[in-house]
């Protein structure tokens, strides 16, 4: 897959930082549409230490933050530039559907579409799948603002 923006380009739009970032690259990107991105999930993951010791599963609610820290690239890329250093925030997800498990070695691949962009608010449906197999679904409501 083609990179569009590697690790130093969401560094430069997400505030997240280790252990909670959870895209690695950017590899599709339409501004205003969509945008595709992946984390690799890997058993040095803080999180399967706890989730679960003997059966390793990425907790769903972050695979829902992955949907949304990329779709904040989305956005940020969106807006226009005198608004891209403006925080995104979650408001809400609905329609969220866990399918199967993302485990240790699983490449996540996120897709999100963007729905509706309005002076402060977004809402975006996303996929995450894992060997084209749909894992997680939802749909992302996020404001942003001074």
């Amino acid at each position: 897959m083609e990179t569009v923006f590697d690790i130093k380009s969401i560094l430069d739009h997400l505030p997240h930082r280790y252990p909670f970032l959870l895209v690695d690259r950017v590899v599709e990107f339409e501004k205003s549409k969509r945008i595709v991105a992946l984390k690799n999930v890997t058993i040095n993951e803080p999180f399967f230490q706890g989730h679960f010791p003997n059966m390793p599963i990425m907790p769903g609610v972050l695979i829902v933050e992955a949907m949304g820290q990329a779709g904040g690239v989305l956005v940020t890329q969106s807006l226009p530039p005198e608004k891209q250093g403006n925080l995104i925030l979650f408001m809400g997800f609905d329609k969220v559907r866990f399918r199967k498990p993302v485990v240790p070695g699983d490449q996540l691949i996120l897709e999100l579409d963007m729905l509706n962009l309005r002076t402060r608010a977004v809402k975006m449906a996303g996929v995450a799948k894992v060997d084209g197999n749909i894992v997680a679904e939802a749909q992302l409501l996020a404001a942003y603002g001074d």
